[in-house]
């Protein structure tokens, strides 16, 4: 990766509110900044409202956390954002999954996983990939979740698809 193409901000560049929240956040994940926030923090409201949309997906989505966690590592990896891969295997840890599953969610949906964990690592896969579920793995999904459950499950990926693509156009730094 080259240098970031904006620098994460200082307190002047964040204002109070954010460069506070900055501040925290890195001292909860053991870093010294977490660049993510550090440098979407530069847009003020906006950024505000991202982190309002972000945690009504994750963590309080309709999902459950693991699931959660399962959905953001699969697309972290499909991406091959490494930042995302960084902050949630770390935070999936904490939702229950270990080394040996991570290296099954980033394996893929055949890794031996349940019929419900396969719809929805196949719907990651499909979504990431064509931008689309097939009617077949709707079906599939339909089984096992929710209509809550199925739209928050799109909008996840898409969040996450989404952030994959600005922490890299952002050249945003791994944190340390």
């Amino acid at each position: 990766m080259t240098q970031p193409r904006v620098a994460p901000g200082n307190l002047r560049q964040l204002g109070p509110f954010n460069w506070v929240f900055c501040r925290a956040a890195a001292r909860t994940q053991g870093v010294s900044d977490m660049h993510i926030f550090s440098t979407l923090g530069r847009t003020g409201g906006l950024f505000r409202g991202w982190l309002h949309y972000s945690g009504r997906l994750m963590p309080f989505g309709p999902l459950s956390r693991k699931e959660t966690e399962m959905v953001i590592i699969r697309t972290a990896h499909l991406r091959q954002c490494a930042y995302e891969l960084d902050h949630h295997l770390r935070m999936g840890k904490r939702a229950g999954i270990d080394r040996a599953l991570a290296e099954r969610i980033m394996e893929g949906p055949d890794a031996g996983f349940g019929e419900r964990e396969r719809a929805i690592l196949t719907a990651v896969d499909e979504l990431v990939g064509d931008r689309d579920i097939s009617d077949h793995n709707w079906d599939a999904l339909r089984g096992h979740l929710t209509p809550k459950q199925q739209i928050g499950l799109v909008m996840l990926v898409n969040q996450y698809d989404s952030l994959a693509t600005t922490i890299g156009t952002l050249r945003i730094e791994r944190d340390r």
